[in-house]
């Protein structure tokens, strides 16, 4: 799937859930700059988790193998990273927001937010906070990731797509957001990922 999306030579790509062994083989996979953060450290060693994870991969998931996100940033770019934050309370699963500033221009935040409506939007708002906190006067500032919320309208910010994966931007001009259909992310009968990747151009 990081082969498929980065095909077209994009110039950032945010991912989440992200198996930790995974991260190590981001950069071949995108022929991009990676800036990750593991969200889950793994229970077991890949040879035993991976096997495992295999039995039920929707019910398992990140169990065993743990989770990371990434920010991909094409190589002709420069790309700082600011490090990330906890989004979610004590005793609920680690979510996390990472951001990365880009250019010397963008602030590109990529989350993964819990479960749940009021949880998820209260997650994004830290997120939010999180990302706005590194911007300067005239800077782009880009919420992107898992928000597991539809409909999502920030002031400000750009509008969002459909489903619960979006692209917000603030202090640009954007394209409609484009959500990949099925058929772009099935490669020989197979569904390379539950998410459907969503596309916005910066203008």
């Amino acid at each position: 799937m990081i082969e498929l999306v980065c095909a077209d030579r994009p110039e950032v790509v945010c991912v989440q859930e992200i198996p930790v062994w995974g991260v190590a083989r981001l950069e071949r996979w995108s022929s991009m700059n990676v800036f990750s953060v593991a969200a889950r450290r793994p229970l077991v060693p890949r040879r035993i988790g991976t096997p495992l994870t295999r039995l039920n991969q929707g019910f398992f998931r990140s169990a065993f193998v743990g989770q990371a996100n990434a920010v991909l940033v094409r190589s002709s770019l420069e790309g700082e990273d600011c490090g990330h934050t906890r989004i979610s309370d004590p005793g609920r699963e680690a979510r996390v927001v990472q951001a990365v500033r880009i250019a010397d221009r963008f602030v590109v935040a990529n989350l993964h937010a819990s479960h749940g409506a009021e949880v998820a939007r209260l997650e994004l708002e830290r997120a939010r906070a999180f990302a706005e906190s590194f911007a300067r006067p005239n800077d782009v500032v880009v919420l992107a990731g898992d928000f597991n919320l539809p409909d999502v309208r920030l002031p400000g910010y750009s509008e969002p797509a459909t489903g619960v994966d979006h692209v917000l931007v603030r202090a640009a001009s954007t394209s409609e957001p484009v959500v990949w259909p099925r058929e772009r992310r099935e490669r020989e009968g197979i569904v390379l990922s539950d998410h459907a990747p969503v596309e916005v151009t910066i203008e």
